[in-house]
């Protein structure tokens, strides 16, 4: 299946590692002009590099979007973009109690109203040129969720809400709004988080051993791994291209059957 993002314009935010840093890499190899966006200059910089290494096209923008002022830069640096990914985002591995309203506050700052503050730089000038995508990373601890990190799985409901609700403010505009949720996916940070916990309870010394016990008693699935990035960075560059043309509002998740719902 051909994408067709030659011309198209894209940014997608928190590119600089893990699943960001993949989408940018995919929707580059399908021919967008890829914007890649982080807080650290040098990270960002080697993504690009390698985007342009392998015949792509990448610039950069640097800012932390929990800030207006740094979030107008990144949005001055990334231009008229087409589509736009709101991947940036974090959480830390703490429990109900732990969290405090601060840490809640700062979470939704940094996993909601940064991706907010994008829409609103970004998205009047694709409904004013009569094309865009707005593409929203989101997660199945949205919709079922677990005791730990309760701001985060809040903060990923908060981001599946509000991009249906875009889509609904973007109707009959050419511009869509969807959101991909991942299951449990085998970034780095998180191949070494589980693999400790592996090890502590005795499931193994690697990962090919520690991975089938994980998926059955931590993270079941109907397909029996943790997905891999490319996967979800495929599911966006095809939100992003015009066979999705007819797609708006939806969640589509990509996650081995983790979540047991029709819904």
């Amino acid at each position: 299946m051909n994408t067709n993002l030659s011309g198209k314009r894209a940014l997608v935010t928190g590119s600089t590692s893990g699943l960001g840093e993949a989408i940018a890499k995919m929707m580059a190899r399908e021919g967008a002009h890829v914007v890649v966006h982080g807080r650290d200059a040098g990270r960002a910089e080697a993504v690009a590099t390698a985007i342009r290494v392998d015949g792509g096209s990448a610039t950069v923008a640097l800012g932390d979007l929990t800030s207006d002022k740094a979030a107008d830069a990144v949005a001055r640096a990334a231009g008229p973009v087409d589509v736009l990914v709101n991947n940036a985002g974090a959480y830390h591995h703490a429990s109900w109690f732990e969290t405090t309203p601060a840490q809640w506050a700062q979470s939704l700052d940094l996993n909601v109203i940064s991706g907010v503050r994008m829409v609103h730089r970004l998205v009047p000038a694709m409904r004013e040129r009569g094309w865009g995508r707005v593409i929203t990373i989101g997660g199945g601890l949205a919709i079922q969720p677990m005791p730990m990190q309760p701001d985060y799985e809040a903060a990923l409901a908060a981001r599946h809400n509000l991009a249906v609700s875009l889509a609904r403010a973007l109707a009959g505009s050419g511009v869509t709004s969807n959101v991909v949720a991942p299951g449990a996916i085998l970034v780095p940070a998180v191949e070494q988080f589980l693999l400790e916990i592996g090890q502590q309870r005795g499931w193994g010394s690697t990962w090919a051993e520690i991975e089938p016990r994980l998926v059955r008693e931590m993270v079941p699935n109907d397909v029996g791994r943790l997905g891999h990035p490319d996967e979800i960075a495929a599911a966006v560059t095809f939100l992003a291209s015009e066979h999705a043309a007819y797609i708006s509002g939806a969640v589509l998740r990509v996650d081995g059957g983790t979540i047991r719902s029709v819904a």
